[in-house]
């Protein structure tokens, strides 16, 4: 039986293996800042209140010393307050934990791989965006925006990137096929 199933429980378990050491390293990173965000949700927020300013907006951030977290503020009101959960690494952890326990070509990995990610953060900083714009426009309904929209539409980019390398790029099925 185990032979049936051998890429499949070696997939899985070289998945699990990345994506828990790579949130423990996460983890430990995000416990060195006691009661500060640390820079990569300050360095996202920045870039989400750039990305306002530049369409017109009237954006700023505040950090929230001992909660963690950095406020966008309209025109000095706070708006969002954006926490380490939004800066996209636990979702990049999980893309990259399933392309390199999909495994594949390495030459095309070196260049996937960056790029997957970079999708990832523009998508995350649009969405961190239109969360701000909910936020002002439609307050009722940020939560459900929040917690479901959004967070589905994350995972469906992660998904169509993840169904990319294995349909088209990672030419494992070609390997495959010739054992």
């Amino acid at each position: 039986m185990f032979k049936d199933f051998k890429y499949s429980f070696l997939f899985l378990g070289k998945f699990l293996v990345i994506y828990f050491v790579g949130n423990i390293l996460y983890g430990i990173y995000i416990d060195s800042y006691i009661n500060t965000p640390d820079p990569i949700t300050y360095w996202v927020t920045e870039q989400t209140s750039d990305l306002q300013n530049a369409f017109g907006g009237e954006s700023s951030i505040k950090v929230n010393e001992g909660i963690k977290s950095i406020s966008m503020r309209y025109k000095g009101d706070g708006v969002v307050n954006v926490f380490e959960g939004c800066n996209g690494v636990n979702v990049m952890i999980v893309f990259v934990a399933f392309l390199v326990a999909y495994g594949g070509s390495v030459k095309r990995m070196v260049w996937f791989l960056p790029l997957g990610l970079f999708v990832i953060h523009l998508f995350n900083l649009f969405r961190i965006f239109l969360l701000y714009v909910a936020a002002q426009h439609k307050s009722q309904y940020f939560y459900y925006i929040h917690k479901y929209f959004f967070t589905a539409a994350l995972y469906v980019v992660v998904i169509g990137l993840w169904i990319l390398w294995v349909a088209k790029l990672s030419t494992k099925q070609s390997q495959q096929v010739e054992e």
